[in-house]
């Protein structure tokens, strides 16, 4: 019976769907990280471009990609990983792709992802 309370309780899990705002590749995002180090816990920001995102679902992981000090840095993310705590969304880029790993080879103004212009609606 344990077995069974064990499978209810993943399955249930699984189905836990953490509330993130709807992002795609180009759009500049902060993702907000909890590293443990021993005891210790704190918060760490990436801010950085989304170049992939793969799967669907609790499987769903995407990659950023920022510079620091010129060096490119990529991180991938998992949706369910409980350590993401935030994600926010601050530009919505504008591709045509939904991989543009052709960042990795571009320097300098080519390697901008031109921004999305949001039409507002008037009532």
């Amino acid at each position: 019976m344990k077995e069974l309370e064990a499978i209810q309780f993943v399955h249930d899990q699984m189905l836990v769907k953490p509330e993130f705002p709807a992002f795609n590749t180009g759009d500049t995002i902060v993702v907000t990280y909890r590293i443990t180090e021993g005891d210790k816990s704190r918060e760490q920001a990436f801010r950085g471009d989304v170049i992939q995102i793969k799967g669907h679902g609790m499987t769903k992981t995407f990659t950023v990609r920022k510079m620091s000090h010129g060096v490119g840095v990529e991180r991938i993310f998992s949706v369910s990983n409980p350590n993401v705590v935030a994600i926010q969304v601050l530009k919505r880029g504008r591709v045509r792709r939904s991989r543009i790993y052709y960042l990795r080879g571009l320097v300098g103004k080519k390697a901008r992802i031109k921004e999305k212009k949001v039409v507002a609606v008037a009532k």
